[in-house]
């Protein structure tokens, strides 16, 4: 197998788990009353930690090493300004899908990327892509529940638009290896872009979600996330 076909298909692995968390969501049942909320609220904090875990370990260190001071900034900046204007649009229109937006901030550029580094460091291909589809499980069960939240959506409508989504990391992927592997700066640009964004995202709607009085399950769960991530990171080095 090749290194393009290989990007496709780690891409695609990481994307599987979109659909599979939405239906993991769709069929989620758990009795007492009390031990749902923990869990919804600690799968909400587990994303915000992959989240952050994305952030830290993946995008801004690939990120800043393509890029000058004042360009980081300015690109981390770009994008957590350019969310706080979509999160304000979309809180005037009373809805918000902050969990979908950050999965897809998260996937979008960990995709491309993928098929960036691909094409040079090929021994990390799988690790990242493992790490895709451990942080799309739990941000795809959570965008599932705030979409159905809003209650315009059907469960199936939602169910086949992740299934939809699956495509796209391929295609990110495919861009990657064959435009961005040879354009570094503007792989920089999309990365710390997307940083921006996701911590924007993370503090501003995610990890309020997360909070839980008296309970000490979904702080520990933003811990674990983070940890999925931190064991991707050590083991890629």
């Amino acid at each position: 197998m090749g290194d393009l076909e290989q990007a496709l298909l780690y891409a695609a692995i990481g994307g599987t788990t979109i659909p599979l968390g939405g239906l993991i969501a769709h069929v989620e049942r758990v009795r007492p009353r009390w031990l749902e909320s923990e869990m919804r609220h600690s799968v909400i904090a587990f994303g915000g930690g992959a989240l952050l875990a994305a952030v830290a370990l993946v995008l801004v260190p690939e990120g800043v090493a393509r890029l000058t001071t004042g360009e980081t900034l300015i690109m981390f900046a770009a994008g957590g300004a350019s969310f706080l204007v979509v999160d304000r649009a979309l809180q005037k229109r009373g809805g918000s899908v902050a969990q979908l937006m950050a999965m897809l901030m998260d996937f979008v550029p960990e995709a491309l990327a993928l098929g960036a580094l691909l094409a040079t460091k090929h021994a990390t291909g799988l690790l990242l892509a493992l790490l895709i589809a451990l942080q799309n499980l739990p941000e795809s069960f959570n965008a599932y529940r705030e979409l159905r939240a809003i209650g315009e959506i059907s469960p199936g409508r939602v169910l086949l638009a992740f299934v939809a989504l699956v495509p796209l990391g391929p295609l990110m992927a495919w861009v990657g290896f064959t435009f961005v592997s040879d354009l570094p700066v503007a792989l920089g640009y999309v990365m710390v872009f997307a940083a921006g964004a996701i911590l924007y995202l993370t503090f501003q709607d995610i990890a309020p979600q997360a909070k839980l009085r008296h309970h000490w399950g979904p702080s520990f769960g933003a811990v674990a996330g983070f940890m999925v991530g931190l064991f991707g990171y050590s083991v890629m080095r």
